[in-house]
């Protein structure tokens, strides 16, 4: 493992901010949004004051503070403001259902949220049974009982010293689904940040001030945050932020206008944008040095097809919240399609059987990771990080194979969940939703390719005695799941069965249900 040293006392905010100032570069582009843009000298401005104004809150070290808003300045001015102060940002993913926010808000016993306008009525509802959360500022409009953000703002000083943050102490949680449907606040610290952007940002992908990052996913996941804050503000670069939902026409257009030069994306946007018939007519791509893909494998048919379009590779990697970012990645010039790449260097990994025996090249194993920057475990889940954390190593939960030049082929998770569009999906969750309906006896959920190899929830449902499968009945049913959890898990296919293949114990069989053998009625 290579070596990558960090003070043994860092503030992330101060690595990602401040220092940009102290060595010159505080009139560098650090956001852009909309018609607005942020050099970092304006950025240190808004969060110098949010973290004053969040200390008159008497928001102290360590203390948990949720953010939930669209990729706004707000969002980012939010993490950082917290990680300046030593208080510790949870950025909310906005598509969860509102119960999941309140399981949030309670498990992470947050005493302030900073939500948008547009989502601050689903905090402003669970507050009656969130006897931790003292203050709700609005960034927008504020109700009753509620604090304006820019009144907040407006009223602290542009003077504030970073707190005397260790490395090891708390920076920044990540909540992030588990096989159980529970989410895990995944806690990471401050030498992280400094740590993944030497090894992956500096020494891997050579970024530099002069880059313009755009990044698919959000702030408020692992992958979107790291693209959008921790790389780019590493670097002193360019983030360019985009509030609208990732239609590809709005990618398409967002990348014409702001010409960024790396463009981090999923598979399943890739595969979006080349369905636009006039993709390469219409629109200018050109600016992109960089073309990342991580959050589930990308198909080589995509791979294949993006070159035929714009004559360049994607850079394909994968990773986890775990350990912060991608560890496995595949290299600019250097790209295999269908496989995941090699080690970053500064990782480490061991792919081991059930026994926790190496496996040989080419066989599948259960890829273990080991890196400066993994995180310190789940809060509040102690069994749970026991399994996951084991000493230096972490258990990823994915199976891979590797060769003998050390090229690593994603081989599936080592459990039941599906990542469709890079996001994490609970078959249990599904499952209990359509459930529900009054129409459905029993049901199973997997994992099923779509047309273009790309990872989609799809569910095979018993019926109750006096249904029949139609159509209508299907569409019935995707909408059911649809209006009751986030609707990026709804089943895409259903297929209707007699009964569900089940162990002796009555546990439903998926590996069976992913095979072939399976008939739909």
């Amino acid at each position: 493992m290579r070596e990558i040293e960090t003070p043994e006392r860092v503030n992330a905010a101060s690595f990602l901010l401040d220092r940009h100032l102290a060595e010159g570069r505080g009139d560098n582009v650090a956001l852009v949004c909309r018609e607005s843009s942020y050099t970092y000298r304006e950025v240190q401005a808004q969060v110098n004051r949010l973290g004053n104004g969040l200390r008159d809150l008497g928001v102290e070290i360590e203390n948990r503070v949720l953010l939930l808003s669209p990729d706004v300045p707000e969002l980012v001015f939010g993490l950082l403001a917290c990680m300046k102060i030593g208080a510790v940002p949870i950025a909310a993913n906005v598509l969860l259902p509102p119960e999941d926010i309140g399981y949030i808000l309670q498990d992470s016993r947050a005493k302030v949220a900073i939500a948008h306008d547009s989502l601050a009525p689903v905090v402003q509802g669970l507050r009656p049974s969130l006897p931790h959360l003292c203050h709700l500022v609005v960034i927008g409009a504020a109700g009753d009982g509620q604090r304006g953000y820019r009144d907040l703002v407006d009223g602290s000083g542009e003077e504030l010293a970073p707190a005397d943050t260790r490395g090891d102490d708390a920076a920044v949680w990540q909540y992030s689904s588990g096989t159980t449907g529970a989410p895990k606040g995944i806690i990471q610290m401050h030498k992280n940040v400094l740590w993944y952007y030497r090894a992956y940002a500096e020494a891997f992908l050579g970024v530099t001030e002069r880059d313009r990052f755009l990044s698919v996913a959000k702030l408020f996941f692992g992958y979107g945050q790291g693209n959008s804050l921790y790389i780019s503000f590493g670097a002193g670069a360019t983030t360019i932020l985009m509030p609208d939902r990732p239609e590809p026409r709005t990618i398409a257009e967002l990348i014409t206008r702001e010409r960024p030069t790396v463009f981090a994306g999923v598979p399943t946007a890739y595969n979006a944008l080349l369905q636009l018939p006039d993709l390469t007519e219409a629109y200018d791509f050109r600016s992109v040095r960089l073309f990342l893909s991580a959050g589930e494998a990308l198909p080589p048919a995509v791979q294949e097809r993006w070159r035929e379009a714009w004559g360049t590779d994607i850079v394909d990697g994968i990773g986890c919240t775990e350990c912060f970012h991608i560890f496995i990645s595949n290299r600019p010039g250097d790209v295999v399609p269908g496989a995941s790449g090699r080690l970053v260097p500064g990782f480490d990994a061991r792919l081991v059987d059930e026994e926790e025996r190496e496996v040989g090249p080419g066989e599948i194993g259960n890829l273990l990771i080991r890196a400066g920057c993994v995180a310190s475990g789940y809060w509040g889940k102690h069994r749970r990080s026991q399994r996951t954390f084991l000493g230096e190593w972490v258990k990823t939960g994915d199976k891979f194979s590797r060769d003998e030049d050390g090229l690593f082929r994603f081989a599936g998770r080592g459990d039941d969940m599906i990542k469709s569009g890079g996001i994490w999906v609970a078959p249990v969750e599904v499952e209990a939703t359509l459930s529900g309906h009054p129409a459905v006896l029993e049901c199973g959920v997997v994992g099923a390719p779509d047309p273009d190899n790309l990872i989609k929830p799809k569910a095979f449902v018993v019926l109750r005695e006096g249904w029949s499968p139609s159509g209508a009945l299907t569409r019935e049913l995707q909408q059911f799941v649809k209006v009751r959890i986030a609707p990026y898990k709804y089943p895409r296919w259903i297929e209707y069965l007699p009964k569900l293949p089940k162990t002796a114990t009555g546990k439903i069989q998926r590996y069976k249900l992913r095979g072939a053998t399976i008939e739909a009625t």
